[in-house]
């Protein structure tokens, strides 16, 4: 019984862009005329730059002031983690769980799950692919609900501006949110999910 019967065994790759299948031997695509590959190029190298980047500002966006709420020429500045804390306090605890789970459990839950996919690829370890392939679609899924919170303070910092009288401002930590949510998008996009596939079949084979 023959094993691992691959395309890529087979001298066949896959077009990044239209989804035809062609021969290895050719360079590009014979549909779109992209430049075809076996693998994404540099794919472990890309997707490890963007998560240490993603890393160093995941600690500003929750460290600094996300907004300041000022009533009255008074400000209150609030961090992520504040801000849900107020919403516990009035009473708004299916919001504060929303914010919680957007913008602290799923942007970490997606690096630390992209930080597994990388050392899986790089010390080689023997697991289950199909299911480690599947926690990978999810992660390249679930990313960009993390864009919650900036678009609600977006929306926050258009409609209340009543001068001194209230005012909304969005603060340092938003724009390195933003980057940690944009970058661990633009990670888990340049991952190639059969690097997996790859280690199973190379541990298969000896």
């Amino acid at each position: 019984m023959t094993k691992n019967y691959t395309a890529l065994k087979q001298n066949v790759v896959r077009c990044h862009d239209c989804g035809k299948l062609a021969q290895i031997t050719t360079s590009h695509c014979s549909r779109c005329h992209s430049k075809l590959h076996a693998r994404l190029p540099y794919s472990f190298q890309r997707t490890l730059a963007l998560l240490i980047s993603s890393f160093a500002l995941y600690i500003p966006a929750n460290l600094f002031p996300i907004m300041t709420v000022t009533q009255l020429n008074v400000g209150e500045p609030h961090t992520i983690l504040g801000g849900i804390v107020a919403l516990i306090h009035s009473d708004m605890l299916p919001i504060a769980m929303l914010v919680l789970v957007a913008s602290i459990l799923v942007p970490l839950l997606k690096l630390l799950g992209l930080s597994l996919l990388l050392l899986c690829v790089h010390y080689r370890w023997q697991v289950n692919a199909k299911r480690w392939t599947q926690m990978y679609r999810i992660i390249a899924f679930v990313g960009r609900w993390s864009m919650l919170d900036i678009f609600m303070i977006s929306i926050l910092v258009s409609l209340v501006n009543l001068g001194g009288v209230a005012q909304v401002i969005a603060g340092n930590a938003a724009t390195a949110f933003a980057s940690v949510v944009v970058l661990t998008m633009f990670a888990a996009k340049s991952f190639d999910p059969r690097l997996i596939w790859d280690v199973q079949e190379n541990s298969q084979e000896k």
